[in-house]
């Protein structure tokens, strides 16, 4: 079987925005603590953060981190987890069921983020708050000094700001889950008026407003437009939030899923376009995509917890997907999704970074490891930036519940002009036949094959796990080969490849 792809130097999408992979984390189950804060863990810092996980959360070279929700900061008091912290009050969350000691707050993230070398990206409690402490916690986290809040901040050990650019306001607000659960119009107004709060203090921030949680949602796509009615003038970007799930075991159907992710972005990117003319404006508003994963593995398991049946457990195991290397193909196609709608989706997420449907793992007291979907992410992330190429892909294809003529072969292309290399991003979705890939490089002089990585397994469910951390692991490809121009490439039966080209 063969597909054939033309990549042409001048035939591109956009410049991809570095912070398509960025990351999450939230006060849920053990994605804070024992996950990057265990002040009794032998890697731990003086901060009480454990540096196993630093070390590949840097390896990642996560650009940015939304932080502390999600569900969570719906019902959050961000003052709870700033000064002494055994004067810090314990609360209960309702969003999850679980109590919050608060030993991680703002102070403890932000010095986080300096460790591993990313940026902050804040959420304001838009559920069951609004304005005014919205305005409180810009303050007390960007104002140099001399007033209430910054002093405060001062006083809590930090002197210099933090000047975060991007804040998101709310979380879910389309949710009926969401505590402060709001209907478009109130959702819209109110953020509008946090937003223009938050202007008057500074007019440079990256201001994102809360788009549909989900593309099935009933209040889809109207959301995005009553919302966007209300805020366009005062936002940067809307976000989207999306999960995966091959519930019913069809990996066919299942790997076809980008195909509906598509959908979605292209159907909020059109709304943004109605809106934007329909208010006659020349300001830009894009997509933060900034909750995205598979997540399914652990639904049952976790109802016991959600529901209630086990009181207020502090950090408890939750949402903690181990995923397969089926999952691997899923974040793939993923990923080459948001490369390819790289004109509009400028902020992601993957959702979460550690232990909650995340690709690093821990144990308490014990090792952290690589989940098998860490690897197409780190692949995207070290990689995948640059230009995104507009190829054009000529592949055999499937019908799948999500699209007629599904294509087997997916691929997207980076244009990295400061190294000068190509990087072509592919998953074989075809369960028992091998692909052959002719990719034409027209207007690049090519050069030689400098990487290839390649994820292959027998078994679609074999994992990684502490005793067998590499279960699921790349390795180096073989058999790629350049000749008058044309890229070569085997793709092995459901596979995932990274192929990087001197140009």
């Amino acid at each position: 079987m063969k597909a054939t792809v033309t990549a042409h130097r001048d035939y591109t999408i956009s410049k991809i925005d570095d912070r398509v992979y960025g990351a999450f984390l939230e006060h849920l189950g053990r994605a804070i603590y024992t996950g990057i804060y265990e002040p009794d863990h032998p890697t731990a810092d003086a901060n009480g953060m454990r540096g196993d996980v630093a070390k590949l959360v840097k390896d990642l070279n996560v650009p940015v981190v939304r932080y502390p929700g999600g569900n969570f900061v719906s019902a959050y008091n961000w003052e709870d987890g700033i000064g002494p912290r055994d004067q810090r009050p314990t609360r209960l969350d309702l969003a999850w069921h679980t109590s919050d000691s608060n030993a991680v707050g703002v102070h403890e993230f932000a010095d986080w983020c300096e460790t591993v070398g990313t940026e902050m990206m804040l959420a304001v409690n838009l559920g069951s708050r609004g304005v005014d402490e919205a305005r409180s916690f810009l303050e007390y986290v960007n104002h140099p000094g001399g007033s209430y809040w910054s002093d405060l901040r001062i006083k809590n050990g930090r002197k210099e700001p933090w000047n975060v650019k991007m804040w998101c306001l709310g979380n879910e607000m389309d949710g009926p889950w969401q505590v402060g659960h709001k209907d478009a119009a109130e959702y819209g107004k109110l953020a509008a008026n946090t937003a223009r709060a938050m202007r008057m203090f500074d007019s440079k921030l990256e201001l994102i407003v809360c788009g549909s949680s989900n593309s099935d949602m009933v209040s889809y796509p109207d959301w995005e437009r009553i919302v966007l009615e209300h805020t366009y003038d005062h936002v940067d970007h809307i976000s989207l939030h999306m999960y995966f799930a091959n519930r019913d075991k069809n990996t066919a159907n299942y790997l076809a899923l980008n195909h509906k992710l598509d959908t979605y972005i292209q159907t909020v990117a059109s709304t943004i376009l109605q809106v934007k003319a329909k208010r006659k404006s020349k300001r830009e508003v894009f997509i933060s995509f900034d909750e995205w994963n598979v997540w399914y593995h652990s639904n049952k398991q976790d109802r016991e917890i959600l529901d209630g049946n086990s009181g207020w457990p502090h950090a408890p195991g939750l949402l903690e997907d181990i995923y397969n290397f089926e999952d691997v193909l899923m974040v793939g196609l993923i990923l080459n999704t948001f490369i390819r709608r790289s004109d509009v989706v400028k902020i992601a997420c993957i959702a979460q970074l550690v232990n909650v449907i995340a690709p690093i793992m821990t144990e308490k007291g014990g090792p952290a490891w690589a989940q098998t979907i860490y690897y197409p992410y780190y692949f995207a992330s070290i990689f995948g930036r640059g230009t995104a190429l507009n190829l054009l892909v000529n592949s055999p294809g499937y019908d799948s519940t999500h699209a007629d003529n599904t294509p087997y072969v997916d691929v997207s292309g980076v244009h990295n002009e400061e190294d000068g290399t190509l990087a072509f991003f592919l998953v074989n979705r075809h369960a028992s036949e091998s692909i052959s890939v002719d990719v034409s490089l027209q207007g690049f002089t090519a050069g030689a094959v400098i990487d290839h990585q390649i994820m292959t397994h027998n078994n679609l469910e074999a994992v990684n796990v502490a005793r067998d951390q590499n279960a699921v692991a790349p390795r180096k490809g073989t058999g790629t080969s350049i000749a008058d121009g044309t890229l070569t490439v085997s793709l092995p039966p459901y596979s995932y490849q990274m192929v990087r080209v001197k140009v």
